[in-house]
């Protein structure tokens, strides 16, 4: 992996994945074109630098060249999965209650290349509110109150904040690139 492969990844991180990277969302996607990075590689280097962080790069799904990524906080998304209404909401969609982390994004990547689209219950693992997860679902992706990150259906003025705040991170972090700061320094991982 030539440096410049390094800054234009950790540059798409950066970018995609800032909020998640800092520790206020717990888990972003990536859709990663092949042609133009050494994928594993770089995820590979991302997991052995970041995993003292709990960071972590998953691939859920590769397609047409192209390979979707997870990138988590295990802490973050293990707190996030154990709220009881999201176990109950991904248990009526086949996500058994005894599934560990690593089990249930097994079960997500199954689902993710067994079907078509997306399926619905990704938004949970991104951490959207369940009130907008279950919104979309029953007014298939129509009557929304506002959209950005997501498509919000229940409480407007919370999203807007949490948009700011994601904002704030991809700033910080985009900042902290074009300053010439590695992103592992800029997360403050040695």
């Amino acid at each position: 992996m030539s440096e410049t492969e390094h800054i234009n990844f950790s540059r798409i991180l950066a970018y995609q994945t800032a909020p998640s990277m800092l520790g206020i969302k717990p888990a972003s996607l990536i859709n990663v074109d092949e042609n133009k990075f050494s994928v594993d590689e770089n995820v590979s280097y991302f997991n052995s630098r970041a995993s003292v962080k709990r960071l972590k790069i998953r691939e859920l799904r590769e397609l047409g060249g192209r390979k979707l990524l997870l990138l988590y906080n295990e802490r973050l998304l293990e707190e996030h999965l154990k709220n009881q209404q999201i176990r109950s909401f991904l248990y009526s969609y086949d996500y058994a209650f005894t599934l560990s982390l690593d089990e249930c994004l097994d079960k997500l990547s199954q689902r993710l290349n067994d079907s078509e689209g997306f399926p619905h219950e990704i938004g949970i693992f991104l951490g959207y509110p369940i009130e907008d997860v279950e919104g979309f679902i029953n007014n298939k992706g129509e009557n929304y109150l506002m959209c950005g990150c997501w498509k919000v259906y229940h409480d407007e003025s919370r999203a807007k904040k949490q948009f700011t705040n994601y904002d704030k991170c991809r700033s910080f972090l985009c900042k902290k690139l074009d300053a010439g700061v590695d992103i592992y320094k800029a997360l403050k991982i040695s």
